[in-house]
């Protein structure tokens, strides 16, 4: 049910404008970045990648467009279409949990105690 939502969210997600707002603020951003870099081929490649990346999640740019993507395409869906399908999915999981435990269980094996104890005749 969970990787249906994430692929109707992801779907729709492109076409949203606070989607191309942050994928336009990050082009500018890594760009900028890039462009105060001075290449020369002994550059650990690797580390260059982290250093942008750290700068990338330390500006809060992601956070904050990645909340605004989540209003634009998740919260609209959420009462309409997910809540109803989460909610019936529940009824019917617990429905079934009834009927489990309306079918009788089979009666508990009697316990064996110790044997009685042999019978004394006084013949």
């Amino acid at each position: 049910l969970f990787d249906g939502f994430r692929r109707d969210c992801l779907a729709d997600v492109d076409t949203k404008p606070a989607y191309q707002n942050l994928r336009q603020k990050v082009d500018n951003f890594v760009s900028t970045h890039l462009d105060k870099q001075e290449w020369n081929p002994a550059m650990n490649k690797n580390q260059l990648r982290n250093g942008l990346r750290q700068s990338v999640i330390q500006s809060g740019m992601l956070e904050a467009g990645v909340d605004r993507i989540i209003s634009q395409v998740v919260d609209p869906k959420l009462n309409h279409i997910f809540r109803p399908q989460i909610e019936r999915a529940i009824h019917e999981f617990l429905a079934a949990q009834k009927k489990e435990e309306s079918v009788p269980a089979p009666p508990p094996e009697p316990e064996n105690k110790d044997p009685p104890a042999p019978s004394q005749d006084a013949s």
